[in-house]
């Protein structure tokens, strides 16, 4: 007769302590970690990249560890707008104490914009009121404290805090739209694209489209970073004209 076979009870022991070890595991992370794994699955490959299970898999652990900390994919994206919003907030830490409210602004819009250039997805999650984004009633306050600085009515600068924030947050979710079918499935190349838009433009009817064959040049030769500076700066322009001018309608 063989040995005696070890009393059942026994036998899944190591493989328990190995079940509880991987829950621990899956509880390991914070939720400042699955945040910033997410802006950087962001960053690299877009929205459709980021699921649960590929955020997981780049931090170590199950799916349930991402449940842990956040509910669904759009607390996830919200979450992750607002982290790139505290970054805003970091480097903008010393803006504000310049002598010129209006450029002081400027920065912190600039600010702004830098953070959406390059970051397609963030446009459209900007800002919600989900409760997920402290950071933007922050952004929102700094820039309004700089309009206090300046001899406005209340409602000139709530008017122009919401045209500047409106401008910045409309210009990123207008970079964040997916290109036209045909780009986006490869058939064609981008350039091509807009080269062949640049080429209708300048070929339009003169009549009908005066503006669009004026601009086919400019349109080709732009700079994204300079037009939305052109834009802004249009913006405190017009603030800087109601400077003093609206008291007598009251504050």
């Amino acid at each position: 007769m063989g040995a005696p076979t070890a009393p059942a009870a026994t036998a899944p022991a190591p493989n328990a302590a190995a079940s509880r070890s991987r829950g621990r595991r899956r509880t390991s992370h914070s939720l400042d970690s699955v945040v910033r794994a997410a802006v950087a699955i962001l960053d690299e490959e877009g929205e459709p990249a980021l699921t649960f299970r590929t955020l997981a898999s780049r931090l170590g652990g199950g799916v349930a560890s991402i449940y842990w900390y956040v509910s669904s994919k759009d607390e996830l994206l919200g979450r992750a707008a607002d982290s790139v919003l505290a970054d805003i907030l970091e480097d903008t830490a010393d803006v504000g104490r310049g002598t010129d409210p209006l450029a002081e602004t400027r920065a912190l819009m600039m600010a702004f914009y830098r953070a959406t250039a390059s970051r397609p997805w963030l446009g459209a999650w900007f800002m919600r009121d989900a409760g997920t984004q402290p950071n933007g009633l922050v952004f929102y306050d700094r820039v309004g404290r700089q309009l206090m600085r300046l001899d406005l009515t209340v409602r000139q600068r709530f008017d122009a805090v919401s045209a500047l924030m409106g401008y910045a947050v409309g210009v990123a979710a207008d970079r964040g739209q997916d290109p036209p079918p045909e780009v986006r499935d490869g058939r064609v190349d981008l350039e091509d694209f807009v080269s062949q838009f640049r080429a209708e433009m300048r070929s339009s009817d003169a009549d009908d489209f005066p503006f669009l064959r004026q601009i086919a040049d400019e349109f080709a030769a732009h700079d994204d970073t300079e037009q939305f500076a052109a834009g802004l700066d249009l913006l405190l322009a017009g603030i800087g004209l109601q400077v003093g001018a609206g008291q007598a309608k009251g504050g």
